[in-house]
């Protein structure tokens, strides 16, 4: 097969968990390719995008708090 229609055929295939999570960490930071983002919105489901982002957001939050917390007790 040539590298063109492998390459065709993987981007077809529903994006994996760890692609999913890519992508939203990507997004978050403001780096996501145009390519990448295609992908998502052909071949992704939106219910799976927006679980792994509140997932992201609440662990994000959940490590400011802790961090804001240990520097507020090491200054006392």
């Amino acid at each position: 097969m040539s590298e063109n229609k492998q390459d065709e055929q993987k981007e077809e295939r529903k994006p994996s968990t760890f692609t999913i999570v890519g992508s939203i960490l990507s997004g978050a930071f403001g780096v996501q390719s145009s390519r990448n983002r295609e992908r998502d919105f052909k071949h992704g489901r939106l219910r799976n995008y927006i679980i792994t982002a509140i997932i992201f957001v609440g662990l994000f939050i959940v490590g400011v708090v802790t961090v804001v917390q240990v520097v507020l007790k090491q200054a006392g």
